[in-house]
């Protein structure tokens, strides 16, 4: 299990590469596999993997929070274009085909098979970097 998952309510995240030694590809699908066999939906972060019961996703979550907390609805084409997305793993995917903003920090480059979506910018610089590059881009 992750180090954080002490810290978690309604998720399994099962780490393949943040405080082990990475497992091969082969691994991280077998876990995708085991999850889903026992029911819950599995997706791949860049560090871990993420299961649960039901049927919700970053965008189903990020739908609700802009409705709930900023009286945005992120459906309107006008209020979703003037929002960035930034994210670096196949579990982005939801956001990233959602908003025409969505950037991705180059790590999604290392999952190019495991990615059917794409964000419209693929930073040049992977993890926190490929951030700053984002923040750079915005303030320029």
């Amino acid at each position: 299990m992750a180090s954080d998952q002490f810290c978690r309510l309604y998720d399994l995240a099962i780490d393949f590469r943040e405080d082990v030694p990475a497992l091969p590809p082969e691994a991280v699908d077998r876990i995708v596999a085991l999850m889903q066999a026992a029911g819950m939906t599995a997706k791949v972060s860049s560090i871990h993997v993420n299961g649960w019961f039901g049927d919700w996703d970053k965008l189903a979550m990020t739908r609700r929070l802009f409705a709930e907390r900023f009286g945005i609805d992120i459906d309107d084409a006008a209020e979703r274009a003037r929002i960035v997305f930034a994210g670096d793993s196949p579990n982005d995917e939801p956001m990233f085909g959602f908003f025409p903003n969505a950037v991705g920090v180059a790590n999604v480059l290392a999952f190019s098979g495991r990615m059917r979506t794409w964000p419209a910018w693929v930073t040049k610089s992977p993890a926190g970097a490929g951030f700053v590059e984002l923040a750079e881009q915005l303030l320029a």
